[in-house]
């Protein structure tokens, strides 16, 4: 008796240990099994306080009549399958008739406390079929992203999700983005994985860096265009105009539109080209894009206006030529000047760091969701890296980043250097790799808090 208490006192310190150090390894040892348990178990009582069941059929109560019998209780939801994950359950649930998803949308906070879960999400598979996504513990307090992921070329992994599952940035579904933050809120981290993701991919990076290139010029071995100030930056720009034009000059010569073309080979973007016709895609990064909006004299104003219009026509037209754009800032509205919410509106993907007010936020979501501004105010100042990820559908999802260090995408973008492609109407804006270099060695010291 009393070696078997001993045994059991030392398994369940062993675990209580494992629970805190090791969390992803306590929930796929004891964890799963409890919840599965304990969600099996409360299953009906938990439906039908959430107001998740239906009344019992006519059928059934005239039934019960005829019989004299006691009345049928309400019927719940039933389970089509259970599935256990590396960080939680799956729950795909068929919906009783007169149900509609929405019900269990709006439950998800009572069912995670219900289930004692760190957190529920829903989402419908299919008419009458709903997905519960349960996480049994805090994935976003230690990231650890998974080994498989389903990347590909413009579809990279970069953050981690609150259910558990990875979020990927799909260039080619989401081609333009805004990336919001406020100081040492993960927001060059974010950038750092974007680029890293995208080294070993057959792409052109184009960078625009106006705080003297400190972001962006360590990595410049893998960039094929670099500007560090205003002047560069319109240069650029307006180099990238003239390539998407010759872009359209060459999808236009290509489409073949004709009566004896199929259908199939007529197309209106560089994808539909042949492989060996088919321009390389550029992917331009533009860090702090206030730097490009603020002027203190006539002159000024003048190359704002027309980097700003440059940009403009980028993200309105430059999709089909493969021109994807990505931007970066504190904050990002109409205080910038004309033609900054002209440009915010083109821009599908929205992600929101910490924010220092909710104005900031409501630059990001306000026309999208109400309820990602909420959460993006929510962000706490001890998880940086952790954001609000949205597209102009509507949807939203709470992600981290992992940590990447500078030295790390340094040694990245060097290892790839051999990738990177040499465009001729970007030449003059080729990076000094000298230059690059030596900002790479003074820029290896670790920041003082990680995001992951």
């Amino acid at each position: 008796m009393t070696a078997a208490l001993i045994t059991s006192l030392i398994a369940g310190g062993l675990a209580l240990l494992l629970r805190w150090r090791r969390p992803a390894w306590y929930w796929l040892a004891v964890g799963v099994f409890i919840a599965g348990f304990r969600v099996l178990l409360r299953y009906g009582s938990v439906m039908d306080a959430c107001g998740l069941t239906v009344p019992p059929s006519r059928m059934r109560l005239a039934l019960a009549r005829a019989t004299r019998t006691e009345a049928p209780s309400s019927r719940v939801p039933h389970i089509l399958r259970i599935r256990p994950t590396r960080t939680g359950l799956v729950l795909r649930i068929k919906l009783r008739p007169g149900q509609d998803a929405y019900d269990f949308i709006a439950s998800t906070d009572r069912l995670r406390h219900s289930f004692t879960m760190q957190g529920v999400s829903c989402r419908e598979v299919k008419a009458g079929v709903v997905e519960l996504r349960m996480t049994g513990y805090d994935v976003l307090k230690r990231v650890q992203m998974p080994a498989r992921n389903e990347a590909g070329v413009l579809r990279v992994p970069v953050s981690l999700r609150e259910d558990g599952a990875i979020h990927y940035r799909d260039y080619r579904e989401v081609p333009h983005a805004l990336n919001l933050g406020a100081t040492q809120s993960g927001k060059s981290v974010y950038q750092r994985r974007l680029v890293t993701a995208l080294a070993g991919q057959p792409v052109a990076l184009v960078g625009i860096d106006c705080k003297n290139g400190v972001e962006l010029a360590p990595l410049a071995r893998r960039f094929s265009a670099l500007a560090s100030n205003q002047d560069d930056a319109l240069g650029l720009l307006e180099a990238l105009i003239e390539r998407m034009d010759a872009n359209y000059e060459l999808i236009r010569s290509e489409q073949r539109i004709s009566v004896d073309v199929p259908d199939a080979e007529i197309t209106a973007d560089i994808w539909g080209l042949p492989e060996h016709l088919r321009p390389l895609p550029v992917v331009l990064l533009i860090d702090e894009v206030a730097e490009l909006a603020l002027f203190a004299s006539k002159e000024e104003e003048k190359r704002r206006d027309r980097i700003v219009t440059a940009l403009v026509r980028l993200v309105q037209l430059g999709r089909a030529a493969g021109i994807y754009v990505e931007i970066c800032g504190q904050r990002f509205g109409s205080e910038l000047g004309k033609g900054i919410t002209m440009l915010r509106a083109q821009l599908t993907g929205r992600v929101a760091h910490r924010v220092n007010d909710e104005a900031s936020a409501n630059m990001a979501f306000a026309d999208i969701s109400p309820d990602a501004v909420l959460a993006t105010t929510q962000i706490p100042t001890d998880r940086p890296g952790m954001a609000v990820a949205g597209d102009s559908s509507g949807g939203w999802v709470t992600t981290r980043t992992p940590y990447t260090s500078l030295r790390q995408a340094v040694n990245t973008c060097n290892a790839e250097a051999e990738r990177t492609p040499e465009l001729p109407e970007l030449a003059a804006f080729r990076p000094a790799l000298e230059l690059a270099t030596a900002k790479a060695d003074l820029s290896a010291v670790e920041p003082i808090h990680k995001a992951a």
